[in-house]
């Protein structure tokens, strides 16, 4: 059975991995009562590890303290169930993934033309367009993998797999935007968000592991 983390550091790990969520998105994301995650966030608050911003609906926000104190909190998780080792294995299996899923992010905004390198990609190419879907599906087979070895161990890391699985579906059916869009879990914010994930467990600076 997979370890289901203290709905305190799910409300907290929420409003880092998500990025300015409601209470409402943090519980829907994680399988939490709202009142509850607005509760535990309120504490958090308190302790100036968030802040609460109340300019289109209320919305929180992480401070570097709350950042330091969540992965203190997700250090003593991993140590306490024994999966360090593990979320260290899947963060460097990742990384080549990472790579080539950034190769198809690029792809999917740019296609060269002879006269502009960095042309924007109109999508009027089905094939160029084909091949980035081909290999995204390709990736996300990889990363359900993935993905999978660590939900089996940490409930928190459950959803990533169905969420990039289904992005890329939608996409593959023709809805383009659930590539990039920032709007929706698509399947490069699913993506950001593991990788945030994994930052997080384990400490490590954003963008300094290649």
């Amino acid at each position: 059975m997979s370890h289901r983390s203290a709905p305190e550091l799910l409300a907290l790990h929420g409003v880092r991995i998500l990025g300015g969520p409601s209470a409402a998105a943090i519980a829907e994301r994680f399988w939490l009562n709202a009142a509850d995650v607005r509760e535990h966030l309120l504490d958090a608050q308190a302790f100036g590890w968030v802040n609460r911003h109340d300019f289109f609906g209320e919305t929180w926000s992480m401070t570097e303290r709350g950042k330091a104190e969540g992965e203190r909190q997700l250090a003593e998780e991993l140590r306490a169930t024994g999966h360090l080792e593990l979320v260290q294995t899947v963060h460097r299996e990742f990384l080549p993934l990472n790579a080539r899923h950034g190769a198809c992010a690029t792809q999917w905004q740019i296609k060269p033309t002879a006269w502009d390198q960095h042309a924007v990609n109109d999508h009027t190419d089905p094939v160029w367009d084909h091949e980035v879907l081909t290999e995204l599906e390709a990736l996300d087979r990889e990363f359900s993998q993935l993905a999978g070895r660590l939900a089996d161990a940490l409930g928190r890391f459950d959803s990533y797999a169905q969420l990039h699985t289904a992005a890329v579906t939608r996409a593959r059916a023709g809805q383009h935007a659930w590539v990039d869009a920032p709007d929706r879990a698509s399947c490069e914010l699913v993506w950001i968000q593991f990788h945030e994930d994994l930052l997080a467990s384990l400490g490590i600076p954003r963008g300094s592991d290649g």
